[in-house]
Order: C-alpha cells, then structure tokens, then sequence
C-alpha cells in the first residue's frame, strides 16, 4: 500500500511517498480502508521537530481517518462506513491506504457527514469536545473562540452553542458570514477590532497561543476560564491565572472514544481543501499558510 513517509524533519518537501506492506489487525483492533484522513496543525508541528512525540523519523503521520472497515471483527462488519481516531500521541499512520484503529476508538459514520467530513473530524471535534468540558460550558455563558473558522474553532462554536451559550468568534471579516451561518451570536475582524473591549466572557478558547493567551485573560470574569491547545504560552501558567482569579486550563493529548464522537451533535465541518494523498505536502502548506476555512483532508 502507499503512505506518506519522512526520512528527516524539515519543511514540508520532507513528506515522500512510499510502498509498504498493508498492516495486519491484531486483538481489539480494525483494519480500515482510508477514504479521507485529517490534516491538523499538530502534524506540521511533528513535520518539522517541533513537537517529537514520534521520536526520530522514518513515521508516517496522520490520527484522525474514515473509510471502510476492511475485514469484519471486534463488532464490525466488513464495508461498514467509519471514522475514528489513532492513539494520540502515538504512532500515527493515518496518511495512508490502509490503518488500523482500536475498536473502541472508532464509530459508525452518521449520516450528516461525508467522508470527507468525517476524515475531518475526530481530532478537532474531541479536542474543541475536551477543552469546552474542561471549561465547564453550560447553557447562558459567554464564550470566546480565537480562529473560530479555523479547524478546532468552527467545532468549537457548534458544540458551544449545543450547550446553550452565547458564543463570540474572532476570525477575519471575510469568514463573518460563515460564522454566523455556524449560529455565532457575536464577531470579531480580529485585524481591525480589539477583542478585549468586548463584555467580559466566563470563558476563552484559545487556539492561537502567544499574546492571545495573556490578553484574553483580561476579558474573563472572575472565576473564569481560559482553555489552550497551544503550549508553552510564555509567562502565562496556572499560578499567574490564579493570581488574576481566573482558572488556567491546557489541553494537548486527545483521548480517542468512539463514545465521544458518537455522542457529539450534527456537527457542519467545513473542507476547505480536499488534496490526493500524493500531495500531501501541498496539504501542509495549505495547513501552515494559516488562511483556511475549516479543514484540509488527504483523499488516497
């Protein structure tokens, strides 16, 4: 079968297709036929050495993937349309023909996502899914999402306004109409507004880093909450949020649960680039460019 491999880190003219022996599931596991794998930040991050979580290369990144379950077992049938997550961090291998999954970690695609979309989802939707629980989003609050038609982002505002709150997005004037489409109550053109003279919010999703972290705790009502998926935001850490009386919250590793995913609601995930497998490092320029809408996808 082919993957996208990489003999080195660097840019990403590093990714490289090759031929490999199809993997063989073991126990509790479930050989996939891959129609669609995600595409995230996190795998330009690994791309280039930034983030080693695979240790030194040759490896084959990728973690969220649907397609066609290949061989029946573990509760599945043969041909089942399905979509999951691989163990994050872990070995990866989602940029290719064939993947094998944990049984758990995989669900029955539903009816309200292409396969496209449903490539798309597991890991921006269990992040935005993990980081909104650990804000504690109920129904009244006011939530702030950073990059919210970006890929985390555009999940997070659905899932935030499923809980019942008032959700305000940042993004460009340009993605304002698709946001408000996504049933945003309030946006920012983070180029030509300050989002910190909003009303404060009880809680703040950042998916930028840097400045944004610090100047976002500066909007949250005592007690509130600021959420990261970014590491190592300098300065800012669990005992400077609760000297400013707010609660400092960072998620890096997703849990695979096909539980979670099955339990989501009818989540509109945006594809902003479909691109063949070959081509995946057009893929992660794409990624790295920072101007999508939603998500890009790998299509074997």
């Amino acid at each position: 079968m082919r993957v996208i491999t990489q003999k080195t880190v660097g840019d990403a003219s590093v990714l490289e297709v090759a031929d490999v022996a199809t993997p063989v599931a073991g126990p509790g596991e479930v050989l996939v036929k891959v129609g669609a794998a995600g595409v995230n930040p996190v795998d330009t991050y690994i791309r280039g050495g930034g983030f080693p979580a695979l240790g030194e290369p040759p490896f084959t990144l990728g973690w969220d993937v649907a397609g066609t379950v290949e061989q029946a077992g573990e509760g599945f049938a043969a041909g089942d349309e399905v979509y999951g997550l691989l163990d994050f961090p872990g070995t990866g291998g989602g940029y290719a023909e064939y993947a094998v999954l944990k049984a758990t970690s995989l669900v029955k695609r539903p009816s309200w996502l292409t396969l496209e979309q449903a490539g798309a989802t597991p890991m921006v939707a269990l992040t935005a899914w993990q980081a909104l629980g650990r804000g504690g989003v109920s129904a009244g609050q006011r939530v702030l999402v950073h990059a919210a038609a970006g890929g985390v982002g555009h999940v997070a505002v659905q899932i935030a306004k499923a809980r019942g709150a008032y959700v305000i997005g940042t993004a460009s004037a340009a993605k304002h109409d698709f946001l408000r489409s996504l049933g945003v109550d309030e946006v920012i053109d983070y180029r030509h507004q300050d989002f910190t003279e909003i009303e404060p919010v009880d809680v703040v999703l950042d998916t930028v880093g840097g400045e944004y972290a610090e100047r976002s705790a500066g909007v949250l009502k005592p007690g509130g909450v600021l959420v990261s998926i970014i590491p190592g935001n300098p300065g800012f850490d669990v005992d400077r949020a609760s000297a400013l009386g707010i609660r400092f919250e960072l998620v890096l590793s997703v849990v695979a649960s096909g539980a979670d995913l099955a339990a989501l609601p009818q989540l509109k995930v945006q594809i902003d680039h479909a691109v063949p497998l070959a081509e995946a490092a057009k893929a992660h320029e794409l990624v790295e460019s920072g101007r999508t809408t939603g998500k890009v996808v790998l299509v074997p």
